[in-house]
């Protein structure tokens, strides 16, 4: 199962709580796998995209386009929606599983937040291509996320993924970030355990980020599989908050 949810995680001072954080501030929930438990300002939205290639034996097995367009629906309620808007492999290309996502979230402290992610994913991509699971899936993940001293941010994820399709693959992930001014980096350890699904799925992934604008930010960076049958992979990415819904 590959980016069948989107769990990802800011690289940049995820400090500022939405109180005091411009709405229009970018707060991407990628590159990594890992998401934060923060939101979308209400009434805003935010476009991710980014560009992968991947593979076992080489990272010319598969390219893929990833969009993840965000909208904030209140302070505490965040909605998503999520797709491979193309990928191309061996079998062929094509748009992959177009997918939704609804976070629930809450701070709990001054420095530290919960939140709830469901997501859903639909059969729009071709299963005989590789490029879709065939049938609906589902997954839950909780989130909790926390400042430490030193301009560090810590993000923890678990949950049942890649429901609807037997045995689900439980994914857990922590990752580590750290702001330096307008840069950013990161470290993830992830591992989503084999199921119905897909096989196991786990590596470590690092990256580096650039805050371009206040409502810009870019991400590089890759992964190193550490389960038989992984894929490695190696990414750029854009975060655009793009202001106001109309």
């Amino acid at each position: 199962m590959r980016r069948s949810v989107p769990v990802t995680c800011s690289l940049l001072a995820l400090a500022a709580r939405a109180g005091a954080q411009s709405p229009r501030e970018a707060n991407p929930e990628r590159p990594t796998y890992a998401t934060h438990a923060y939101a979308v300002a209400p009434g805003y939205i935010e476009i991710e995209q980014g560009l992968a290639a991947r593979g076992v034996e080489s990272l010319r097995e598969e390219t893929s386009w990833d969009v993840n367009v965000k909208v904030g629906v209140s302070r505490h309620v965040q909605a998503a929606i999520f797709a491979p808007l193309y990928t191309r492999q061996a079998a062929g290309g094509g748009i992959g599983d177009v997918g939704a996502a609804l976070k629930l979230r809450s701070d709990i402290s001054s420095r530290a937040a919960v939140a709830v992610v469901s997501t859903v994913t639909l059969p729009t991509g071709s299963e005989t291509r590789g490029l879709g699971a065939g049938q609906a899936l589902g997954g839950i993940t909780g989130v909790f996320s926390t400042d430490l001293p030193g301009s560090t941010h810590v993000d923890a994820n678990a949950g049942p993924q890649g429901i609807g399709a037997g045995r689900p693959q439980w994914f857990t992930s922590v990752a580590v970030a750290r702001g330096f001014g307008r840069f950013g980096a990161t470290l993830e350890v992830f591992d989503f355990t084999p199921g119905g699904a897909g096989p196991r799925f786990a590596g470590v992934l690092g990256a580096l980020t650039l805050k371009v604008t206040q409502s810009t930010v870019v991400d590089a960076g890759g992964e190193i599989r550490v389960a038989k049958g992984s894929q490695d992979q190696v990414f750029v990415g854009l975060t655009t908050n793009i202001g106001r819904i109309p």
